[in-house]
């Protein structure tokens, strides 16, 4: 055997009490040899030998004196830990030894908290508070301040008194929503000021259709069964721009209003006869203006008889 092989096969040394506590933690680890060994009287020789053995297996040589320390140590319970009782001391020191793990619990539930109260506000709180500042202010301002706008429009169109007393009447209407806090009685007051504003804005000619495959006129059974006849006589409102304008109609026969480029409307027999001459002399109705809307009024001026119905379909 050459000396590098003998210098490897020597016995590794280490400090006794760093050795003994090796020891019994090995013994901690071989619970199942402990107990049986020191359970059985005079058994305490093997458990040395075996002790012996697993070290020497790992190369280290220990003496039989440091592992009858080791053995004596597990027996008084030596290098073992006893926690103190349980006390305040001790559970502040344990929550400053655990510091930075309840810090991290702390933080993530603060954060969460934060999260939840945040998107509380952002999706719920705000919401709600900014509809309810909108609505005061669509109450308190924004609507009296279009009315009285819409009225002052209304003032300056209006050229006869029937207008103008429509508009007051609706004024008023409007005012008492406005004292009682009434918002839908704002907006309707509001709606029906703009409707009467854009009503004598209107200006335009009803004109007499005479155009080549179109009707020029009609005459239909009255609805309730009568032998008697109704005659019509078809119009278009033309602007002075040249423009055809759809009117809200309300039909007679029916009661419905619909809105429409062309409707009847009622005239009495003599007038459908003149008009149906006008037209057989040459395909033309020469004199096709039944009457005019002027800007500021409220109603037609009608040039030709006029009985006061209207039909929407023919």
């Amino acid at each position: 055997m050459n000396e590098a092989s003998m210098v490897q096969a020597a016995p590794q040394t280490l400090d006794d009490v760093m050795i003994a506590m090796d020891v019994v933690d090995t013994l901690r680890h071989r619970e199942d040899l402990v107990h049986r060994e020191l359970n059985e009287e005079g058994r305490e020789s093997e458990l040395l030998a075996r002790l012996r053995q697993i070290y020497r297996e790992q190369g280290i040589e220990v003496p039989d004196t440091v592992l009858a320390e080791g053995v004596k140590a597990l027996k008084d319970s030596r290098f073992v830990y006893t926690p103190p009782p349980a006390s305040w001391k001790r559970t502040l020191f344990t929550l400053w030894a655990r510091r930075q793990q309840h810090g991290n619990r702390l933080a993530i539930a603060a954060a969460a908290l934060v999260l939840l109260f945040g998107g509380y506000y952002l999706l719920v709180s705000r919401p709600a508070k900014l509809a309810e500042q909108r609505a005061r202010v669509e109450i308190t301002e924004t609507l009296p301040k279009q009315i009285q706008q819409t009225y002052a429009d209304l003032s300056s169109l209006a050229t006869e008194d029937a207008a103008k007393q429509k508009a007051s009447a609706i004024k008023a209407d409007a005012e008492r929503a406005i004292r009682t806090g009434d918002r839908a009685g704002m907006v309707k007051s509001n709606h029906d000021l703009a409707a009467l504003r854009d009503e004598l804005m209107r200006q335009y000619t009803l004109t007499i259709v005479s155009r080549v495959g179109e009707s020029t006129g009609v005459w239909r059974r009255p609805p309730q069964g009568s032998l008697g006849r109704n005659y019509y006589l078809i119009v278009e409102a033309i602007t002075p721009a040249g423009e055809k304008l759809s009117l809200p109609i309300r039909n007679e026969e029916t009661g419905n209003i619909e809105t429409v480029s062309k409707f009847g409307v009622r005239v009495p027999q003599d007038t459908f006869e003149t008009v149906a001459r006008d037209k057989r002399d040459d395909g033309i109705v020469q004199k096709s203006r039944f009457g005019v809307k002027r800007r500021g009024m409220l109603d037609v001026d009608y040039e030709m008889p006029f009985e006061g119905g209207f039909i929407t379909k023919w």
